[in-house]
C-alpha cells in the first residue's frame, strides 16, 4: 500500500495483535469505511479462532475504500508494517541464506517468538515477525548472536511455512554432514589431511534423502527449469534457472553435495562409481501438486568433483496451446496449414535453450491422433510422451540417427520426428522418409529460418530434393515476459525504439511499450515467466525458385519476407507494442534485421 499510516505517541501499542484492534486502525486511517468495520467486526465476534489476526482479517475479504479492492493477507501485512513504522519485506527463499539462518537462533525458539532471521551480515540480524509490538526477544537475540537486529514485517503465513522449511534444511544437512566427516571428492587440487575422518557420506544416509526431497520440491515451487549442482574449491554450490536466469540457493560442504549427486544417480539408474566420464539418466517423480515430472540428469567430471545438472520438464509443456507458446495471430494459422500438410519435412531451428522441443513436443501432441502412427528418433528422449513411439540413440551400439531412421521407415510411420539433423547421412534420410510419403519434423543449429535451407545446402543435399521435401522452417527465440503486477507504460524513448523496427513494415496499431518496474512477485527483476519469438518461413513456388537460382542467404531472406514471413526483431518488437515485453529483451535475444 502507497500510504504509511502513523502512530501517534499517545496510541502506540503494546503486546500482542488483536483482530479487532486492527480494523479499528484501518477505520481510523481510511483505509476501510466505518460500515466495512462494523460488519468486519460483526462476522469475526460469532466465532473464536487461533489464527494470526491478519490471516483472519483476510478470510473476511474487507474491501479498500478508495479502490473497492480486497485486502488480502500481502495488503494487511503491508498496513501493519508501515503502521509499526518498520520496513515490509515479502520473504524470498532464495535470498535467505539457510545456514546462517540456523546459526542464529533454534528453530524452538523462533516457533516460541513466531520471528524467522532471514538475513545475517558482519553487524546486523534482520528478522521478520508478524507482531510487530512484541519485542522481549530482541535483546536476547541480540546478545547471543552479538549483532544488532533489525526487525521486518512479513505476511504470517510465510513465516510459518518457512519456519519448518529451512531449519528442518538445516538439521538436514547437518545430520548429513556429520555422517560424513570431511570426507571430500577427487578433484585436481586434492590437498592429503593426515588424521582427518575419512568416512564416505552413504547416498542412502537419512540426512541426505531428506536434502534432495527439499531440492526437488523447493525447486517446483520456485518455478525452476534447471537444477545445477556445482562442485567448488571450499564447498558445494546449488543453483537454479529461473526464466532463463541462474540464481543461487544454498551452499553445501563437498561431502553433502558429493552424497546428493550420488543419490540422484542412484535414483536415475546411473552408475554412482563412474566419476570419471560424463553419464546420463532421467528420473520421474511428483510436484506438489500430484503431477508427474520428468527431470534429465546429466553429470559432468570437473577441476573440483562431479557437477551435475538437472533440466525439469514441465508436465503442462507438452498441451501448451499456440497462444500459450507464444504464437502471433499471424503465424499461428500458417503453422497449423504447415502441420497439416500429409508430407514433407518441418524444421524447428534456434540456439540450445530456445524452446524447440516445447515446440515440437505441444505440436506433436495435438496430431498425435488414434489414426496415426507417431514416431521420434531422440538424443536423447527429453520427455516420455505416451501417444508417441519414442527412440533413444544409442552411439555406443552404432545406432544413431540414421540408423533410427532407417529402422522407422520400416515401422508404417505417418508422422516421424528427428531429434536433430547434423550430417549428411541424417539429412539424406529425412529427404527419402519426406518423399516416401511421411511428415518429418525435425531441428537445426541456424540463427534464422532461412539459414536452414543454406546450410541443408552446404552439408550437401541438392537443391531439388529441398525443394521436393522441405515445406516450412520455424526460426524461435525465448524472451522473458514483463510482470503484469507491476510493469508501467514507458516513455517516447522506447516508443521511438520500437518504431524504429516497426515503420519500415508499415505495420500500425496502438502500440503501449511498457517497462519492467519489479515488485515481490516477480523478485523486483520486473519479469515472469517467458515467452516464444518465432520467424515462420512457408515454403512457396517462388522460394523455391530462388533456391534453384539464386540460393544465397540474402536473397532466400528477401523472397521469404516476400511471401509472409516477419523476422524475429519484428516479431519481438510486435511483441513490445503489446506490452508483453521489452525491447531490451527482444534485441539481445533476435539476429539483427539487414
Amino acid at each position: 500500500m502507497s500510504a504509511t499510516p502513523k502512530i501517534s505517541a499517545r496510541t502506540e501499542p503494546r503486546g500482542p495483535l488483536h483482530w479487532q484492534r486492527i480494523v479499528e486502525w484501518l477505520s481510523e486511517d481510511g483505509v476501510i469505511s466505518a460500515e466495512e468495520a462494523r460488519r468486519t467486526i460483526t462476522r469475526c465476534s460469532q466465532a473464536e479462532s487461533a489464527q494470526h489476526p491478519l490471516v483472519r482479517l483476510a478470510a473476511v475479504s474487507m474491501t479498500r475504500m478508495r479502490d473497492g479492492k480486497p485486502l488480502d493477507i500481502e495488503a494487511l501485512t503491508q498496513y501493519l508494517a508501515g503502521r509499526a513504522q518498520l520496513d515490509y519485506l515479502r520473504i524470498d527463499p532464495l535470498k535467505v541464506d539457510v545456514g546462517k539462518v540456523s546459526d542464529t537462533m533454534s528453530a524452538a525458539y523462533a516457533e516460541r517468538h513466531k520471528v524467522l532471521p532471514v538475513q545475517v551480515t558482519s553487524s546486523e540480524v534482520v528478522v521478520a515477525t508478524a507482531e510487530p509490538f512484541l519485542v522481549d526477544w530482541v535483546d536476547e537475540v541480540q546478545r547471543q548472536s552479538k549483532r544488532s537486529v533489525r526487525r521486518v514485517v512479513a505476511n504470517p503465513q510465510d513465516i510459518h511455512r518457512y519456519t519448518a522449511e529451512f531449519f528442518a534444511l538445516a538439521k538436514s544437512v547437518r545430520q548429513a554432514q556429520k555422517a560424513g566427516g570431511n570426507a571430500g571428492a577427487a578433484s585436481f587440487e586434492q590437498l592429503v589431511e593426515l588424521g582427518k575422518n575419512t568416512k564416505q557420506l552413504d547416498a542412502n544416509d537419512q540426512g541426505v534423502v531428506q536434502v534432495v526431497d527439499w531440492l526437488w520440491q523447493y525447486a517446483f515451487d520456485q518455478r525452476a527449469s534447471d537444477i545445477h549442482l556445482e562442485p567448488r574449491r571450499e564447498q558445494g554450490v546449488i543453483r537454479f534457472r529461473i526464466d532463463g536466469v541462474l540464481h543461487p540457493v544454498y551452499q553445501l560442504p563437498p561431502t553433502v553435495l558429493n552424497a546428493m549427486i550420488a543419490r540422484i544417480k542412484l535414483l536415475g539408474r546411473m552408475d554412482v562409481v563412474e566419476k570419471r566420464r560424463p553419464l546420463d539418466g532421467r528420473i520421474k517423480t511428483r510436484n506438489p501438486r500430484g503431477d508427474e515430472v520428468e527431470m534429465r540428469l546429466s553429470t559432468l567430471p570437473t577441476a573440483f568433483g562431479e557437477k551435475m545438472v538437472m533440466r525439469i520438464f514441465d508436465p503442462d509443456t507438452a498441451v501448451k496451446d499456440l497462444d500459450a507458446l507464444g504464437f502471433a495471430p499471424h503465424d499461428a494459422q500458417r503453422w497449423e496449414a504447415l502441420v497439416q500438410r500429409p508430407y514433407g519435412i518441418v524444421l524447428v531451428t534456434g540456439p540450445t535453450g530456445s524452446g524447440k522441443t516445447t515446440t515440437l513436443y505441444s505440436t506433436l501432441k495435438r496430431v498425435a491422433t488414434e489414426e496415426v502412427n507417431v514416431s521420434t528418433v531422440e538424443d536423447p528422449i527429453e520427455m516420455i510422451e505416451p501417444a508417441f513411439n519414442q527412440t533413444q540413440v544409442q552411439p555406443q551400439l552404432d545406432f544413431g540417427f540414421t540408423e533410427g531412421l532407417r529402422a522407422l521407415m520400416r515401422q508404417d510411420p505417418d508422422i516421424i520426428m528427428v531429434g536433430e539433423i547434423r550430417d549428411l547421412a541424417t539429412a539424406d534420410m529425412a529427404v527419402q522418409a519426406a518423399l516416401t510419403g511421411h511428415l518429418v519434423f525435425s531441428t537445426l543449429h541456424t540463427n534464422d529460418a532461412p539459414s536452414a535451407i543454406t546450410r541443408l545446402m552446404e552439408l550437401g543435399v541438392p537443391a531439388y530434393l529441398l525443394n521436393a521435401t522441405v515445406i516450412g522452417v520455424l526460426a524461435q527465440r525465448l524472451v522473458r515476459t514483463l510482470c503484469k503486477q507491476c510493469r508501467e507504460p514507458d516513455g517516447d524513448t522506447a516508443r521511438a525504439a520500437l518504431e524504429a523496427v516497426v515503420k519500415p513494415w508499415k505495420i500500425s496499431g496502438d502500440w503501449r511499450p511498457y517497462r519492467p518496474v519489479g515488485c515481490v512477485d516477480c523478485r523486483m527483476t520486473g519479469f515472469l515467466g517467458r515467452m516464444g519469438l518465432y520467424e515462420l518461413l512457408s515454403v512457396s513456388e517462388a522460394f523455391k525458385e530462388r533456391v534453384t537460382r539464386e540460393p544465397s542467404l540474402a536473397a532466400l531472406k528477401k523472397q521469404g519476407i516476400a511471401d509472409g514471413m516477419r523476422p524475429l526483431r519484428l516479431a519481438g518488437a510486435l511483441r513490445v507494442a503489446e506490452g508483453l515485453t521489452t525491447m531490451e529483451e527482444v534485441l539481445a535475444a533476435t539476429p539483427p534485421l539487414d
